[in-house]
């Protein structure tokens, strides 16, 4: 990088938020081509259920732990040497994958790497991309901010999911499955490639003069707090994943795979529409109003559609929830970035990211049990209702700290 891309510039900040939401924008692209690819392209290689129920485990903790330690190293290494090397792990990843068929070896790829069954955001660029972007953004627009980082990648994952039907029609056109499959990790990894190329065009960040020792300083109460309510959301979040929505359409009304498949490219679209909405909100009643008294209707929602007695009303409920549920993901990551210190912003990421993932593990287990009972209705409302807890309990800690642009 040249001394001409570290000047600072009137166009600097622009630039470098550019950089970071396209480097999103590919690499949500290539998780949610992945998420879908990975199990299909494990059966093809001759591996169980068992096993493949294995290396995704693998995949979930692999990603946890290493956000987790992107979080610390982030408040006292260069972001974008970090960035790039995030990117360069990608590359690293697709490329094992579409070379390597061992199951032991398979597991430590899926361990080490960045491949992600979940298509979620528990990934080692989020906590690095929202310090940067927090970093070139005055705090009224910061939400604006993340609201069109957050609506990039929803729409790059819907996008990509929808490729993950491309080895299908190469094994039409004669390409052998296996190989078509292969394919789609080096695309995987070709994408790492385009996002460490947007890295590199961004400025050396190193961290704060000021930068305590520890990860965590003076906000570590609130970081710690708000770690806890969102693994509660997390945990009422994992009674009603998608693909037990999916299997609960299938099961309760019969819906069929495409018909499923067009509709939940159409909630994820709802989602990503609902960011700007949900930027203007917060504007007029504060972030954490917005998360709360978005998030209320939204599960009210969930358990209608739960106690619906015709397809055509439960869908309907399903994409109004859809519209409504995700709006506090941009106001959450603004807020969150709002009230720690700048050198802390990289762990309070990945704090407060890690935990919803590893909690969300748990409940998909008891919606299948209650699911081969033909109780149908108890996890949707059981998610709903934890959810609304976890938003009064979120309104009564934080309704009085506020972000700066509020007080």
């Amino acid at each position: 990088m040249g001394g001409t891309v570290r000047e600072a510039t009137p166009q600097s900040p622009a630039r470098v938020n550019a950089c970071v939401i396209s480097a999103r924008a590919a690499r949500d692209f290539g998780d949610g081509l992945v998420a879908i690819l990975l199990p299909v392209y494990l059966t093809a290689l001759g591996h169980s259920p068992a096993e493949i129920g294995l290396i995704a485990t693998a995949a979930l903790l692999g990603s946890s732990l290493l956000t987790i330690a992107i979080g610390f190293a982030g408040s006292r290494q260069d972001h974008r040497r970090l960035l790039l090397a995030a990117a360069g792990l990608m590359v690293a990843t697709g490329i094992a994958f579409a070379s390597v068929h061992d199951f032991a070896i398979l597991m430590v790829i899926a361990f080490a790497g960045t491949a992600n069954p979940s298509a979620g955001n528990v990934s080692i660029f989020v906590p690095l991309e929202h310090a940067v972007l927090t970093r070139q953004v005055a705090d009224r627009d910061r939400t604006k901010l993340f609201a069109r980082y957050s609506f990039v990648g929803a729409m790059a994952a819907a996008v990509g999911s929808l490729a993950a039907a491309g080895p299908d029609y190469l094994a039409r056109a004669g390409l052998d499955q296996l190989v078509a499959l292969k394919a789609m990790f080096i695309v995987y990894a070709g994408l790492g490639v385009v996002g460490a190329a947007l890295y590199a065009r961004i400025p050396r960040l190193p961290p704060a003069k000021d930068a305590p020792r520890a990860a965590l300083g003076p906000s570590r109460r609130i970081v710690y707090k708000l770690t806890a309510l969102f693994s509660l959301d997390a945990f009422s979040g994992g009674f009603v994943v998608p693909s037990l929505m999916a299997l609960w359409l299938f099961e309760r009304f019969d819906l069929s795979l495409s018909t499923a498949a067009v509709f939940f490219f159409w909630t994820s679209v709802a989602s990503a529409f609902s960011f700007p909405v949900a930027v203007w909100i917060s504007r007029r009643i504060g972030l954490v109003n917005t998360m709360v008294f978005t998030h209320i209707p939204a599960s009210l929602c969930l358990v209608a559609a739960a106690l619906s007695p015709s397809l055509e009303l439960a869908l309907g409920l399903l994409l109004a929830r859809a519209f409504l549920n995700q709006m506090d993901v941009p106001t959450r990551s603004s807020y969150v970035m709002a009230v720690v210190s700048e050198p802390e912003r990289p762990a309070a990421a990945s704090f407060t990211s890690v935990p919803r993932g590893l909690a969300s593990a748990g409940p998909p287990a008891i919606t299948g049990a209650f699911f081969a009972a033909a109780l149908y209705a108890w996890p949707l409302v059981i998610g709903a209702g934890l959810k609304i807890t976890y938003d009064l309990l979120l309104l009564a800690m934080f309704r009085r700290t506020k972000p700066p642009e509020e007080q």
